[in-house]
């Protein structure tokens, strides 16, 4: 078999630019492309990709249509939450997590999850 390397997941949106200045700020990553129809994303172990769709709406939560969602350990959960919500996330009622795991959802209605470091 082929050696592979893994090295982004690319994010379908209706706003490229905007969704990935989002994740800049809430990663503290960098923007390294952006245009109107792509906007790619570096700092963390694999790049992030934002691909603009025409008409795209967001998967709904807790809507089963999700196809991936993002993870991100943070070292506190309730201040990263008061953070994230100030750029933009949304905070769903549905959170499956407990004390595991906080649902947020990004300005497309993305789902990723918080938790503790």
């Amino acid at each position: 078999m082929t050696t592979t390397t893994f090295t982004a997941i690319v994010i379908d949106c209706a706003d490229p630019t905007a969704l990935a200045a989002f994740y800049a700020k809430a990663t503290g990553w960098r923007v390294t492309d952006g245009d109107a129809d792509f906007a790619g994303l570096e700092g963390g172990p694999v790049s992030i990709g934002f691909q603009r769709i025409d008409g795209y709406q967001g998967p709904g939560w807790p809507n089963d249509g999700k196809h991936v969602h993002l993870e991100f350990k943070v070292p506190d959960v309730e201040t990263a939450k008061k953070e994230l919500t100030a750029l933009g996330a949304a905070v769903p009622g549905f959170q499956p997590g407990g004390d595991s795991w906080t649902v947020l959802l990004d300005p497309e209605g993305h789902p990723f999850c918080i938790m503790q470091a």
